[in-house]
């Protein structure tokens, strides 16, 4: 190599390395200034239309009730009915399905007793409107059947896997079909506390893995008794979010900057969260070193897989596909509407987000738009095997943003399913989908091997028998000239 050519080399590799530095201290709202984007195959945040617009915001004034004190959780029926955890009012407020104030939950009777709630931070109701109450000041989670009679209550439970000094202070609360209840508790590092339909405590589930620093490791085998001890311990990270969906997976956030803040947990514990997409589903992939990455509060899951968070840092709700493809990004810190000082929980059904801000103590409902409403279809037809539907949603999607590259990929998977496996392959050519179009061209390849083999099975014969037949004319002339 000659001198010049070190040079370029050089040069070259200083300009990759001062990339891949910046990489990580960029930030989108300051870069945009705008609340909706998306991002590109590149890493880069490109405009996107609205998926959701703020449309009305729920506070003590539009309820003509108390207000709401430092307010921590919120969940919505399949009546469609609204419940919040008033956790500075020790209550449970209920909307009915026009936002409209309906009822609250102040007690229950327990021996023939009155008994009132102290800090509940986390409410949750089944299908068959029971309510389960992570009533957090009284160490415990109460549970009401749907006249709100109490059927039973959970409190520490007596176990070896639990220390002497465990203090149960529930956070948040989940129930499935079998009636097994599923409990964040403040604290606690080994994953969610399952509870039987009794309420006997039976095991843990979900504990996020222990981050480990290795040049911090490598330090700790060098290090005194002295040294060690002044270090930070390798514990795993508190969950900060808890869901349910239909099929009994859990769905959690966790305050942890890794990959897997989000979680999809299935019976054994295990996470079986996809991430297919560009980037792993962790909120912003750009940021600056000042605010540093999202953290995430809360997660609500809708029908066919599709999930968002919510970022407190920055106000902002990210949705994502059961393939864990960036849907669209809304929200954010201020004080117009749409924008939020705390935001703590989300919920999201039907045509509706609701997002609750702790310390404003309001509720903020965004309304889907036209193309969040395709974008979405789109999504579900996929998912119930409707692959025409989903072709023709997909297309409409494109039109309304040219820089949504998954939109490409959810073209290109429906067209898979029809066996078009050449303009599949173009469809993942345009979002750079690599590992798609590499099985879309096995699939054609094959399929045109399939097509033609009789065709080609009889060009290698006829070119065997005139290769053969050349040869034993040559042959047979060569004798008789001998």
């Amino acid at each position: 190599m000659t001198f010049t050519q070190m040079t370029r080399f050089s040069l070259r590799l200083c300009l990759i390395t001062i990339l891949l530095l910046s990489v990580g201290t960029r930030d989108v709202s300051a870069k945009d200034n705008q609340d909706t984007y998306n991002y590109s195959y590149w890493g880069e945040a490109v405009p996107a239309p609205p998926a959701y617009l703020p449309t009305l915001l729920i506070n003590s004034e539009q309820l003509e009730t108390e207000p709401l004190k430092t307010p921590n959780d919120l969940y919505v029926s399949d009546n469609r009915y609204v419940y919040i955890a008033d956790s500075g009012n020790n209550r449970i407020v209920i909307l009915d399905d026009a936002f409209q104030f309906a009822d609250t939950i102040e007690g229950f009777i327990y021996n023939q007793k009155e008994e009132t709630f102290l800090n509940p931070q986390g409410v949750f109701v089944t299908k068959d409107n029971h309510i389960y109450i992570a009533d957090t000041g009284n160490q415990r989670v109460v549970h009401l059947d749907e006249a709100r009679d109490l059927v039973k209550i959970i409190e520490k439970p007596d176990s070896e896997l639990l220390a002497d000094n465990f203090s149960f202070r529930p956070q948040k609360v989940v129930a499935d079909e079998a009636g097994r209840v599923f409990v964040m508790v403040e604290g606690v590092f080994d994953g969610f506390m399952e509870f039987s339909i009794d309420g006997y405590f039976t095991t843990f589930i979900g504990a996020n893995r222990v981050q480990v620093d290795p040049l911090e490791y490598l330090w700790r085998r060098f290090a005194t008794q002295e040294q060690r001890s002044q270090m930070v311990m390798f514990i795993p990270t508190e969950f900060t979010g808890l869901d349910i969906d239909d099929d009994g997976f859990l769905y959690a956030t966790n305050a942890d900057d890794s990959d897997d803040m989000i979680k999809k947990i299935n019976a054994r514990g295990d996470d079986i969260l996809r991430r297919e997409g560009f980037f792993n589903p962790v909120g912003d992939i750009l940021y600056t070193t000042e605010k540093g990455p999202s953290r995430l509060s809360d997660i609500t899951v809708a029908e066919s897989g599709i999930y968002s968070v919510l970022d407190q840092r920055r106000g902002r709700i990210f949705t994502y596909n059961g393939d864990g493809h960036l849907m669209y990004v809304f929200g954010s810190t201020g004080n117009r509407l749409g924008q939020f000082q705390t935001p703590v929980a989300i919920e999201q059904y039907d045509d509706f987000f609701l997002v609750l801000d702790r310390d404003l103590g309001e509720i903020t409902v965004f309304e889907v738009t036209n193309y969040g409403a395709t974008l979405n279809h789109a999504v579900k037809q996929y998912d119930q095997g409707d692959e025409v539907g989903a072709f023709d949603s997909f297309k409409e999607v494109v039109k309304m943003n040219t820089n949504l590259e998954f939109a490409y990929t959810g073209i290109g998977k429906a067209l898979l399913r029809q066996d078009d496996f050449k303009q599949a392959m173009y469809q993942f050519k345009q979002s750079l989908d690599q590992q798609n179009y590499s099985k879309a061209y096995l699939l054609y390849r094959n399929k045109t091997l399939r097509e033609h083999f009789t065709t080609i099975m009889t060009v290698i014969i006829l070119t065997i028998v005139i290769i053969l037949g050349i040869k034993f004319y040559i042959k047979s002339k060569r004798k008789r000239v001998s």
